[in-house]
């Protein structure tokens, strides 16, 4: 059956279009065209500029991962106040100036092997080498710089040992950590002793050591709080960490920057775990959301014994120390707690949140409760003599 019905004008007009089309002759680009088309595609290419000056400067403190870097200075600077030895001027300089570069050295090593990665995260694809802001080449030349300057500037200016925790740092991070960040999640554990082993650097390079020359009770200096040497009808013992052998310091030092950093990354890994995922990470957060909120409680718990026993015996705090810290302990650990309860992304935040301030809080205390330090006496509100009299009164 067929329609009475009239095309209309553009539907004519449309169908008229299209036989002109169909009977135009086919002409195919010469090779003057194509050389014309290669020719404006060249001149739209912009070439990615080369950073110098303050830009290139820009470029390698993101390298260096500057606000993670800032962190293990203060750490490693905390080993320097707390030590019972003197350190002079440059000691402090070089031991500040040689982690810097294990450290920036370290990261830039650790961001050229996971480039493909980082581009799969939001968080992370803005990062030098994913956006070419400078060539694989010249980031592994920073990074080799970095990393043969920080040892020897620590070698030359402190000793030989605390060079070498700065390349075993560099090692374990860019090597140890980052391969396995792919393959098992005992990369985290990995990553918790490359953040215990500034502090020690700070330790050794005022002249401590690590572990002591001949293992006796005398290499053990155990402080105990006066009303237990009351109630023994002990003298309270008087701190003397002028001794090179006590190795309760540096132990104390990293057991409470390897457990600060479970109690820190584990929520962290958690609000980021699709992030892990998607970039083929072994994280335990992205297998096991309940076992990862159960370690960050378990190691925000062993900050408690760690801060106010281990320390105080150890002869760094005084017994102040162990009260005091108990308030952020508690915090945090209620934190941790419902963390592992709720398991939720509210929870995560909080927990990550504390973590932040837990750090620089209990370091300060450290500070003001540092074993033999009479802020008092510094300040100049009382003599010398004064205080004295008053510890024999």
């Amino acid at each position: 059956m067929q329609s009475n019905a009239t095309p209309s004008p553009k539907s004519r007009s449309l169908r008229a279009n299209i036989a002109e089309l169909a009977h135009r002759p086919l002409v195919l680009p010469t090779a003057s065209d194509a050389s014309a088309s290669g020719k404006s595609a060249l001149a739209a290419f912009k070439e990615v500029e080369k950073p110098t000056g303050i830009k290139l400067l820009k470029v390698y403190n993101q390298l260096a991962k500057s606000n993670l870097t800032i962190l293990v200075v203060l750490t490693s600077m905390s080993g320097v106040a707390l030590s019972p030895f003197p350190a002079t001027i440059p000691v402090l300089l070089a031991t500040a100036l040689g982690t810097v570069l294990c450290s920036a050295s370290a990261n830039t090593l650790n961001q050229l092997q996971e480039v493909p990665f980082d581009a799969q995260m939001a968080r992370t694809r803005m990062r030098p080498f994913v956006r070419r802001a400078i060539t694989p080449l010249h980031g592994l030349g920073f990074a080799i710089t970095t990393g043969i300057a920080g040892p020897a500037i620590l070698w030359g200016m402190t000793n030989a040992t605390t060079a070498c925790l700065g390349l075993a740092n560099i090692v374990l991070y860019a090597g140890g950590y980052t391969w396995l960040k792919r393959r098992s999640i005992a990369n985290t554990w990995v990553g918790a002793v490359v953040g215990g082993i500034p502090p020690l650097m700070g330790w050794t390079a005022c002249g401590g050591r690590l572990l002591p020359e001949t293992w006796t009770l005398e290499s053990l200096p155990l402080f105990l709080p006066p009303f237990i040497a009351d109630a023994a009808s002990m003298p309270v013992p008087v701190a003397d960490l002028t001794t090179l052998d006590n190795p309760l310091a540096p132990f104390a030092f990293f057991m409470f920057l390897f457990s600060w950093q479970f109690f820190h990354f584990m929520p962290l890994s958690h609000i980021v775990r699709h992030s892990y995922a998607q970039a083929g990470y072994h994280m335990l957060a992205v297998f096991d959301q309940r076992k990862n909120a159960l370690v960050a409680l378990r190691h925000t718990l062993l900050l408690v014994p760690v801060c106010s026993v281990l320390f105080p015996i150890s002869g760094l705090t005084t017994w102040w120390f162990a009260a005091t810290t108990l308030v952020p302990n508690a915090i945090c650990a209620r934190g941790a707690w419902r963390f592992w309860q709720k398991g939720g992304e509210k929870e995560a935040r909080v927990l990550f949140q504390q973590s932040l301030w837990y750090l620089p809080v209990v370091m300060g205390l450290m500070m003001f409760h540092k074993q033999g330090m009479s802020w008092l006496e510094w300040l100049g509100i009382v003599d010398k003599e004064e205080n004295i009299n008053t510890v024999e009164t």
